[in-house]
């Protein structure tokens, strides 16, 4: 099992970039996949960005997709999701996700961060 600990988050203006961080332990870091997940008020848990454990293959939500940029760093066994040109839509509990596989998979087992609130206005 992975023990993951999440920074970063907050209130921002619509525009602004804010960076999550999630640091990772319990496993080899770099064996496995990394992701992030949203839930937004009212709403289910959605996928927002995942990393394959080279970090050389990524996935992103369309919604997200040119905006955010899902990263690691396995020296540091911290993964980090950058928001830039955030919006109010992008309002959310943003969780950390740990897979049980190289690469991520709707199947994959899954460890989670506690999460963290990122609220935007406008």
């Amino acid at each position: 099992q992975v023990t993951l600990v999440q920074s970063g988050g907050g209130s921002v203006q619509a525009g602004d970039s804010l960076r999550l961080s999630c640091a990772a332990s319990g496993r080899t870091f770099s064996d496995y996949a990394m992701g992030w997940f949203r839930q937004a008020p009212g709403k289910g848990r959605e996928f927002v960005a995942a990393i394959s454990w080279s970090g050389l293959t990524t996935d992103y939500a369309p919604s997200v997709r040119l905006r955010f940029t899902i990263s690691r760093d396995d020296a540091e066994n911290t993964v980090y999701l950058q928001m830039n040109n955030l919006g109010p839509e992008d309002t959310a509990i943003y969780y950390c996700a740990a897979f049980g596989s190289a690469y991520y998979s709707t199947d994959s087992e899954v460890d989670w961060g506690r999460g963290t609130q990122v609220t935007v206005s406008s």
